[in-house]
């Protein structure tokens, strides 16, 4: 079965965790692409939307998203991901990972897109209440000010 360890960042705090998927929860996983967007039930975390950013098979090899399949091909490559070059316009080929996660892919990079709203009850408040708040209001200030409340 596959076992994936997911560094889960999220752009907003710029703090990362680290979430481990072993069995029927890392099934889900298996066919995805490289920046799909998924729905955060898949890590236990209902209401966030996920997006694949990347990712390194068992031996190291990283994900890389213009090469097509879960294959691991050697690629003259000239940028990063997989490549960083020491020279101006230097190409070199090395050995990488496609971009559909796999049962050889251990870990896998995501970012949080979207969160849940947040309900805001105080704002949304029925008239009723508010209402009746206002009417406490006024009847404590006219205590304070000597008037007696009708």
């Amino acid at each position: 079965m596959a076992k994936f360890q997911i560094v889960l960042s999220d752009p907003e705090t710029g703090k990362a965790q680290k979430i481990e998927l072993e069995g029927a929860k890392a099934v889900p996983l298996i066919g995805r692409k490289i920046g799909e967007v998924i729905d955060g039930a898949v890590l236990g975390m209902g209401g966030y939307k996920i997006q694949i950013t990347g990712g390194t098979d068992k031996d190291g090899f990283p994900m890389r998203p213009d090469i097509h399949g879960g294959v691991r091909a050697k690629v003259i490559v000239s940028s990063k991901p997989g490549f960083k070059p020491k020279k101006k316009g230097e190409r070199r080929r090395k050995t990488l990972r496609g971009n559909i996660i796999t049962e050889e892919i251990v870990q896998i990079n995501m970012k949080i897109v979207e969160k849940p709203k947040k309900k805001e009850k105080e704002k949304e408040k029925p008239v009723e209440e508010k209402a009746k708040e206002e009417a406490e209001k006024t009847e404590e200030s006219k205590e304070e000010a000597g008037e007696k409340p009708e």
